[in-house]
């Protein structure tokens, strides 16, 4: 079987799929990647196939930039919007462009490597748009579940607004959308978490697949200090990910006071930018990045920004969570670790350092939030991960 990804430039989406592909090489079969190759190159197994599609060719750059670039001054006026401002500039300056851009490298990835099935992100909608053109079977892969719960159910408005977007872009390629959903596949939808954590149990119909989290190889990490790590303390590593740390100065403060106010329970270890902070107090481990899936075994707790890996990540070792959520989906997936049990959430933007304390207190020393991590973290290794997905994928075929 060959088996061709179609993913953005963006860690979270492009991690799940390392994992399915290195389980899928593992029996035999072939896989590729197709997407905007210069960012790739950094997300990906040193080896692995990249076929270009979005590096600028045919003059479909975004914003006249090549990806790359053009994706960094994306994100220098993202990094500040909330609620549905940044839910449009998502859609009008990100997924729609890129989809554009995307395209014609697709299309040539589909001709050159013959798959017999396409395994397409659900922000990478060249993919399903190319698939469907071709005749190439085709799955989508939920990095992240917060489509998967009617996030417009109380926004209507919201999501014709959405549905527009998409319909347009369709039509752009001569399509007219009916009857079909380029974030959907009807065949196979791949959800990377479980029923005990988005909830709606049985509400979904047997083509979503709930193989929970798949964890593939990372770059190398940098070192870490782990002989700073103090044993007679619980430790927590408080973490907003790549792309948002330069948001986060005033709930850094937060932190930082939170942290004096433990310093005799719990260690934190921030990981951060060190101009943002200044110089660490020597209750803190601030480090600019962690090996973080290599640290959380020897974590009591986590506060992070809800997002979807980091939130699966620690879910799956069974740690409880404080959750600050800031944008896209973040709100959703803290909602859905709250009403799982397994954590508080917190105000990004307005939490003052008592309150940051409390929420870590409260996840700490209460045993109900651990108890429903470790809930989660058993459905996630009951679910399968990327033997799960491996499995549903040669079903297909």
């Amino acid at each position: 079987m060959r088996v061709l990804f179609t993913v953005p430039p963006l860690a979270g989406h492009v991690n799940p799929t390392v994992a399915v592909g290195a389980e899928l090489v593992a029996r035999g079969h072939e896989v590729a990647w197709t997407g905007p190759a210069s960012a790739l190159a950094d997300l990906l197994p040193a080896r692995a196939r990249i076929l270009p599609a979005g590096d600028g060719e045919d003059g479909r750059e975004i914003g006249g930039r090549e990806i790359g670039g053009a994706y960094a001054g994306l994100h220098a006026r993202w990094r500040d919007l909330r609620g549905v401002g940044a839910l449009r500039f998502l859609w009008e300056e990100a997924l729609v462009p890129l989809a554009r851009a995307m395209v014609p490298g697709v299309t040539r990835a589909v001709h050159a490597f013959e798959p017999d099935v396409l395994v397409a992100d659900q922000q990478a909608l060249a993919g399903p748009l190319v698939a469907r053109r071709l005749g190439v079977p085709w799955v989508t892969s939920a990095s992240t579940s917060a489509e998967l719960t009617r996030p417009f159910a109380d926004f209507p408005k919201v999501g014709e607004w959405v549905a527009g977007r998409i319909g347009g872009l369709l039509a752009e390629f001569g399509d007219d959308g009916e009857g079909w959903d380029p974030r959907f596949s009807e065949r196979l939808v791949l959800v990377f978490s479980t029923p005990e954590l988005v909830g709606r149990t049985g509400d979904f119909p047997p083509h979503h697949a709930f193989v929970g989290p798949a964890f593939g190889a990372r770059p190398a990490s940098p070192g870490f200090p782990w002989q700073r790590l103090d044993p007679a303390r619980k430790r927590v590593l408080v973490s907003l990910g790549t792309l948002n740390q330069e948001a986060g100065d005033r709930f850094y403060r937060s932190v930082l006071g939170a942290a004096e106010r433990l310093a005799g329970e719990a260690q934190l270890v921030l990981a951060a930018p060190a101009s943002l902070i200044g110089e660490p107090p020597r209750h803190l481990l601030l480090q600019e990045r962690v090996p973080q899936l290599e640290l959380l075994p020897h974590l009591d707790a986590v506060v992070c920004h809800g997002g979807h890996n980091t939130v699966c990540e620690s879910l799956a070792h069974g740690l409880p969570l404080v959750v600050a959520p800031i944008r896209d989906d973040q709100p959703i997936v803290a909602r859905q670790v709250v009403e799982a049990g397994a954590g508080v959430r917190v105000r990004f933007g307005r939490t003052r350092a008592e309150e940051l304390r409390d929420a870590l207190t409260a996840v700490l020393d209460d045993p109900g939030p651990r108890r429903a991590a470790r809930r989660i973290q058993a459905s996630f290794a009951a679910a399968g991960g990327a033997v799960a997905a491996a499995d549903r994928l040669e079903k297909l075929t």
